[in-house]
């Protein structure tokens, strides 16, 4: 079994320019199914993540 632990102390690293990720951006994209948000590296835009999608009747 994999233990989680909450880690304030230590920040994480961007996997693509290697810096500290002090600041994460996202935006909304919007489908004829429901909407997701784009997770994003503040310095240099790329891509960290994406959020499930969650139907029209989840608001």
């Amino acid at each position: 079994m994999i233990e989680i632990k909450e880690k304030n102390d230590v920040t994480p690293v961007c996997p693509h320019c290697s810096e500290q990720v002090r600041e994460v951006w996202f935006r909304e994209i919007r489908g004829t199914l429901g909407r997701r948000y784009v997770y994003f590296c503040a310095a240099c835009h790329k891509v960290l993540g994406v959020s499930h999608r969650k139907g029209f009747w989840m608001g």
